[in-house]
């Protein structure tokens, strides 16, 4: 690379990330937020979706979680439980400090060819999604996966941070662009005017709302768009082996130019996430070259455990009764409050304040009431736009979640009066 084009990238890579603004301008939200007890909570799980707390002013009390995603309520399932211990016990170990290039716990191998089986496609476990998404963005950049052409990437504007974080690694290997969200007018414009693109996106954002499956399958037949789909959030509610959100409405083959991630630690209720790969030579590649696969670790022995727990349920009926679980519950909460995503068949519900210590004041008394919410606000939000986030799942009580209806609706009448 000459020194220009040197000098070029480097200008590419700096324009995604600013931290210090960030830090500067967000520092006073999380202070508050920490200081009220509404962040770095510490506690015990206990039978469904109730908490114990452990640590803090509020030490002793139970509150009832409505911040993890284990959206079926898989997460504290006995059989999944006992999946991780039985593992360790079998294994007599939790880790080995090796990359995956070199020795690898047959049980992962296990995992991995479950896993291929049940969602269709060639799956590579990792120990998180975002190391994930770590490996895979630069290999796609590359052009490796593209017939050597470099594809310019992407990224939809709301791409979770996960996702997000590499784009200044991905602009020392190509063109990075973002477009807003959902935005496929935008996104054809990209794929008329270069012969080569790659689109970054989830399946279900995490702050509420979907990616449009449909119209991006019509531009990749019509200009063989390449699609990234981080569908951490979609994954086991939806489709008969709980394929996911994107998998359910992708072809049964996922060829050479789709790539799904998911996660193994929200509604699959073990620990880790997962490439859905389409071909040979992509699995070829990532195996070699994915940074994750190359130079670290596979995800521990009680991680692939409780994963191969969980692929166990997926195949049972009780997993259609725990996503119509999840549908009862979600139809309930939208009965009762109204909010941008009512009616859609999804677990995340953002309440709407607008400023940001009025968010806090409102996650505060849902918490003081026995609620534990995730207060939002920049830079997961955009600024003046901070609320609630409510993550409903199959195993909340229908009777606890009209009360949390009830209280959000007093303390919404309450925001309004006092503006």
């Amino acid at each position: 690379m000459s020194a220009a084009e040197s000098e070029a990238s480097a200008g590419r890579a700096t324009r995604f990330r600013n931290t210090a603004s960030v830090i500067d301008r967000t520092r006073m939200y999380f202070e508050e937020a920490h200081r009220r007890g509404l962040m770095a909570v510490y506690g015990r799980s206990m039978q469904e979706r109730a908490v114990s707390l452990t640590e803090g002013e509020r030490r002793g009390n139970t509150i009832t979680d409505y911040v993890r995603c284990s959206y079926l309520g898989l997460d504290n399932h006995p059989a999944i439980v006992a999946g991780a211990i039985a593992a360790v016990e079998e294994y007599g170990s939790l880790h080995w400090s090796c990359a995956r290039t070199r020795l690898n716990f047959g049980l992962i191998g296990e995992l991995e060819n479950r896993l291929s089986q049940l969602f269709g496609a060639r799956v590579i476990a990792y120990s998180t999604v975002m190391v994930a998404n770590m490996g895979a963005l630069p290999i796609i950049a590359s052009g490796h996966l593209t017939a050597g052409q470099r594809p310019v990437m992407v990224f939809d504007r709301l791409a979770h941070a996960s996702l997000a974080f590499h784009k200044p690694v991905v602009a020392q290997e190509t063109e990075v662009e973002t477009i807003p969200h959902n935005d496929l007018d935008a996104l054809e414009r990209f794929c008329r005017k270069h012969p080569v693109v790659a689109y970054v996106c989830d399946g279900v954002y995490s702050m509420g709302g979907f990616a449009p499956i449909d119209g991006l399958l019509r531009l990749q037949e019509k200009y063989g768009l390449f699609l990234y789909i981080d569908d951490a959030h979609g994954i086991s509610l939806f489709g008969d082996a709980g394929e996911g959100f994107a998998r359910s409405q992708l072809p049964r083959e996922l060829g050479e130019r789709t790539i799904v991630a998911a996660s193994l630690g929200k509604g699959f209720g073990a620990s880790g996430g997962m490439l859905m790969l389409g071909t040979a030579h992509q699995e070829a590649l990532f195996r070699c070259y994915s940074i994750p696969h190359a130079f670290s670790a596979s995800p521990n022995v009680a991680a692939i455990g409780a994963a191969l727990a969980s692929a166990n349920i997926h195949q049972t009926s009780e997993l259609k009764l725990r996503q119509e679980r999840l549908a009862e519950r979600i139809a309930v909460f939208d009965r009762y409050i109204e909010t941008d995503q009512r009616g859609a068949p999804l677990p995340i519900r953002m309440i709407k304040v607008g400023d940001e210590f009025a968010a806090i004041d409102f996650a505060e008394r849902l918490l003081d009431d026995g609620f534990y919410t995730s207060v939002t606000f920049f830079p997961t939000v955009a600024r003046g736009r901070a609320g609630i986030r409510i993550c409903l799942t199959a195993s909340h009580d229908l009777s606890d979640l009209e009360r949390l209806c009830a209280r959000i609706t007093s303390h919404e009448q309450h925001v309004l009066s006092a503006a």
